[in-house]
C-alpha cells in the first residue's frame, strides 16, 4: 500500500514537472520584441525624433532640410552604429510620447534632463549646458534681474508647450499670463508682433533669434535663470543602449569633435542664411 502511494505521488510529480517544462518551453519559443539596439541593427536604420524648430539645435532650411547641432550628433551616432539615419519631426510636446510607443529609437531635440522625465525614460549626456532666458522687445523685461520682477498679471509670456520653460514659468511666475505654443517659430512671431511681452526659452534660442532678426529690436537677457543639462532621451530599460551611447558621447567629447560641432553652430552664423 505504501509503495502504491509512493508510485502515485511520483506519477503526479512527473505530470506537474511535465506541465512546467511545457510552459517553460512555450515561453522560450515565444517571439520576443527585440531590444532597441538590436532592432536598429536588424532594420539597419536609426529613427531619431526632433522638433525641427529649435535653432541652433534643430531647424528647417528654406529647402526643407533639417539641420543643427542635434542633427550633426544624430549623424555621428548613426555612422557609429553603421546604419542609415531617419529623422522624424514632431511637435516638441509629442516627442516623448512617440518614443514611449516605439515610433522613435531616441529623441535628440534640445531636451533638458529633468528628474520627472528621467523617471520614465533613459537619458544620456548632457552634451550641452543651457539655461533659461527671455527674448523680448521691451526694456522693462530685458532689464529684469529676477524672475519675480515679471511675476505680474500685466506680463504675458510665451513658452514652448511641454518644455521646461513652460513648467518654470508656471512655478516661478504664476501671476503672469502664459501662452503655450507648438513651436518656437510661433512664439518668436508673437514677440515680433507684440502679442506677448516675452518668450521664455533656452538662451541659445533667444540669442539666435536676435541674430536672425537684427532689425526687429529684439533683446535678450544675458543672465541665465536656470541650469539646463541637455541630453538624449531613449526608451527605459535599455542598459545596452545606454552603455553604448554613453561611451560614444564620451569619445565624441574627448576627441574634440563635440566642441567642433558646437563651434560650427554657435560661433559661425553663416547657416542663418539658409533659414526661411
Amino acid at each position: 500500500m505504501k509503495r502504491a502511494c509512493i508510485g502515485v505521488f511520483v506519477l503526479l510529480l512527473l505530470t506537474v514537472l511535465s506541465g512546467c517544462t511545457h510552459n517553460s518551453m512555450g515561453k522560450a519559443t515565444t517571439s520576443i520584441e527585440p531590444q532597441v539596439l538590436d532592432r536598429i541593427q536588424q532594420k539597419q536604420e536609426l529613427v531619431v525624433g526632433t522638433a525641427g524648430s529649435m535653432p541652433p539645435f534643430n531647424m528647417k532650411t528654406k529647402d526643407g532640410e533639417i539641420i543643427g547641432l542635434d542633427i550633426d550628433i544624430a549623424k555621428y551616432i548613426a555612422a557609429g552604429m553603421g546604419v542609415r539615419l531617419k529623422l522624424e519631426t514632431l511637435p516638441f510636446d509629442d516627442l516623448l510620447r512617440a518614443l514611449e510607443t516605439g515610433k522613435l529609437d531616441m529623441v535628440i531635440s534640445g531636451m533638458t534632463i529633468t528628474p520627472q522625465r528621467n523617471l520614465k525614460f533613459g537619458f544620456v549626456g548632457p552634451y550641452f549646458i543651457s539655461g533659461k532666458a527671455f527674448l523680448t522687445k521691451k526694456g522693462k523685461v530685458a532689464s529684469a534681474q529676477q524672475v519675480s520682477e515679471l511675476n505680474s498679471p500685466d506680463i504675458t509670456l510665451a513658452a514652448l508647450s511641454g518644455s521646461t520653460s513652460q513648467y518654470f514659468a508656471e512655478e516661478a511666475m504664476p501671476k503672469a499670463k502664459l501662452i503655450k505654443t507648438k513651436s518656437y517659430d510661433q512664439a518668436i512671431d508673437m514677440v515680433l508682433q507684440n502679442k506677448v511681452d516675452a518668450l521664455l526659452a533656452d538662451y541659445p534660442v533667444c540669442l539666435v533669434s536676435t541674430l536672425r532678426y537684427p532689425d526687429q529690436g529684439l533683446l535678450s537677457i544675458l543672465t541665465l535663470f536656470t541650469y539646463e543639462p541637455i541630453g538624449i532621451a531613449i526608451p527605459r530599460n535599455e542598459p545596452h543602449l545606454i552603455n553604448w551611447m554613453g561611451n560614444f558621447l564620451d569619445n565624441l567629447e574627448e576627441s574634440g569633435t563635440l566642441d567642433e560641432l558646437k563651434s560650427s553652430w554657435f560661433d559661425d552664423g553663416s547657416w542663418l542664411k539658409k533659414l526661411p
